[in-house]
């Protein structure tokens, strides 16, 4: 469970620390630098104070929605419990979780509202995590309307959605993207990987997926070699590699993409940081990021 800050202005000191007791949360005193820094410490932080001072203090720090800390606004009154930023993130359940202790939660999430599941609820319940980020807001729009089919695969398996498709895996820290020459086999595609997470120190139980161009959906040596590693291979659309900033040049110009390894993996990376930019193994080139 991500740790717990309770920020308050002083006059609700008291009030904080006997909260943070409760919750086993970490007690940070009002200031200018108080957000900012428990946007580096925290996953999660109650801010015990009015609506308004809080949104002015956690904006100019707001980054994306997967990487910014779960906050909740709770009254100076206790009596309510207010998610503010991350709501599908943390924030909900946190709230949840203090009304345990007497508090309302005010929910403002539309799936939560209208008693309907979200992708971000599935993956928790699942012990998933969400790899196709941008698909959420489209198949939560979906959700409300009605029921969207939850279609497990057995793995190790190649999955080809749209855009629209949310997919949800096992945890792990790093993405590998993966460019290669046409006709590559399997060995190669097997050596260039684990090479690369030799070189890059990372162990393969620790690849969240492997990603590429949806222009490579037909490379047989690709899938068939994330498959006998017992990843997640997807195929990237080319509006979400050229999104990236892939600092390397590419020849991938060349079909209108920025990039195949680097834009691919950082499209697919939770924390959007290239650990290790485009490599060359032969035909085939790996980057990683997180």
């Amino acid at each position: 469970m991500k740790p717990v800050a309770v920020i308050s202005l002083g006059r609700f000191e008291t009030k904080a620390r006997d909260l943070c007791e409760t919750i086993g949360a970490d007690y940070l005193p009002y200031d200018s630098s108080a957000f900012a820094e428990a946007f580096g410490r925290y996953g999660r932080i109650i801010a015990l104070m009015s609506a308004g001072i809080a949104v002015r203090a956690v904006a100019p720090l707001l980054r994306d929605k997967w990487v910014d800390p779960a906050v909740v606004v709770v009254t100076p009154d206790l009596r309510f419990a207010v998610p503010l930023v991350g709501g599908h993130h943390g924030a909900n359940d946190l709230a949840r979780q203090l009304g345990t202790l007497g508090m309302i939660p005010v929910i403002s999430t539309a799936t939560e509202t209208a008693g309907r599941p979200s992708v971000e609820g599935i993956a928790r319940d699942q012990d998933r995590v969400v790899l196709t980020r941008d698909a959420t807001r489209a198949v939560n729009a979906a959700l409300l309307d009605g029921d969207v089919p939850v279609v497990p695969v057995s793995g190790p398996a190649v999955v080809i959605a749209d855009p629209g498709v949310a997919i949800l895996v096992r945890s792990g820290a790093y993405v590998v993207g993966i460019g290669c020459r046409r006709g590559v086999g399997a060995d190669e595609v097997r050596s260039a990987i684990g090479q690369a997470l030799d070189s890059a120190g990372i162990g393969p139980d620790e690849v969240l997926a492997y990603a590429t161009t949806t222009h490579k959906q037909q490379e047989r040596g690709l899938a068939e070699a994330v498959v006998s590693l017992g990843g997640n291979l997807v195929f990237v659309d080319d509006a979400a590699i050229n999104r990236q900033d892939a600092p390397s040049p590419s020849r991938a110009a060349l079909i209108g993409l920025s990039g195949v390894a680097e834009p691919a993996a950082l499209a697919l990376a939770r924390h959007g940081d290239l650990v290790m930019k485009k490599t060359i193994y032969g035909s085939v080139t790996i980057a990683i990021a997180r």
